[in-house]
């Protein structure tokens, strides 16, 4: 089985994403902790180059963010949550990395509501049987930080966990 640093060796070019392969979700604590919010984004796309470095590229439409609760999910693009009207992207941009045997470090900026913050990004890499390869991991943020401070009576957690499982295919 090939080790991370074989994949990335071997993943030198250009690469695409592939949106109906992938999937960008997230989670937060609500109800004072009691419950959790999960849900995902499902418009987003995003290339990458591999070579003496890595780079990229990860937009995702924000207005598509979906939880299940139609109310919820109007409640999460106002200017509560991402003020999608306002800024209708959240991006990822990667770069760097730092590779192991069998995870890699991301170096990312995220930029949500025009806020950008540099995040590391853990991620496990896989080299899947048609050629494609397989990014995944997750990480937490603080909402604060990127100013999506909605928060009735302190009901909604600080902290959220954002995931990715994303393929890319040669372009």
């Amino acid at each position: 089985m090939p080790t991370t640093s074989d994949i990335l060796t071997e993943s030198a070019g250009n690469w695409a994403l592939v949106p109906d392969r992938s999937r960008v979700r997230f989670r937060n604590k609500t109800l004072w902790g009691l419950a959790t919010v999960s849900g995902e984004f499902t418009d987003f796309n995003g290339e990458g180059s591999a070579g003496a470095g890595v780079t990229g590229q990860v937009v995702i439409k924000a207005a598509s963010v979906r939880t299940g609760i139609g109310k919820r999910d109007n409640h999460l693009r106002s200017a509560d949550f991402f003020d999608v009207e306002a800024h209708p992207d959240i991006i990822v941009q990667v770069t760097g990395l730092e590779p192991s045997d069998d995870r890699v470090r991301l170096t990312a900026v995220l930029t949500v509501r025009g806020v950008s913050r540099p995040v590391e990004l853990p991620v496990d890499v896989q080299a899947l049987d048609d050629g494609a390869v397989r990014v995944s991991g997750q990480c937490e943020v603080q909402r604060d930080d990127f100013g999506v401070s909605g928060d009735l009576l302190g009901m909604v957690g600080p902290t959220t966990v954002l995931s990715g499982e994303l393929v890319f295919t040669r372009d």
